[in-house]
């Protein structure tokens, strides 16, 4: 069984910085790629970035893209979501995903963790 515990969170200034961290247990085949996503009150998820536990592949939403960077520690089992020069509309639950294929699309994730609050006030 797949187990991903997300880290991190908290509540700062715009323009902060801020390193969520997502502990994964249970490796397999089915999860070789690793996303963050976040769901901000009254919005659908979205996707903020991927990264695969071999070769280290990225992708990030236009959002994000240049302030934020994903990067994992294949010894700790641990994938990073370093968020800079934050903004209030990044405000919103994060989540860490296992999946098997390089996608941008929840649906395309099996494994979630819980979630953890971020908010950035203005």
């Amino acid at each position: 069984q797949v187990q991903l515990v997300e880290s991190g969170g908290g509540l700062l200034q715009a323009g902060g910085s801020l390193r969520l961290s997502c502990a994964a247990s249970g490796r397999s085949i089915t999860t070789s790629v690793m996303g963050w996503f976040r769901q901000a009150p009254g919005k659908d998820r979205e996707f903020v970035a991927y990264i695969t536990w071999y070769g280290g592949t990225t992708s990030y939403a236009d959002s994000v893209k240049g302030r934020f960077t994903i990067s994992r520690d294949n010894a700790k089992n641990t994938v990073y979501l370093q968020m800079n020069s934050l903004k209030p509309e990044d405000t919103a639950v994060y989540f860490c995903s296992a999946g098997s294929s390089l996608s941008v699309q929840p649906m395309s994730y099996r494994y979630w963790g819980q979630g953890t609050q971020v908010t950035v006030s203005s």
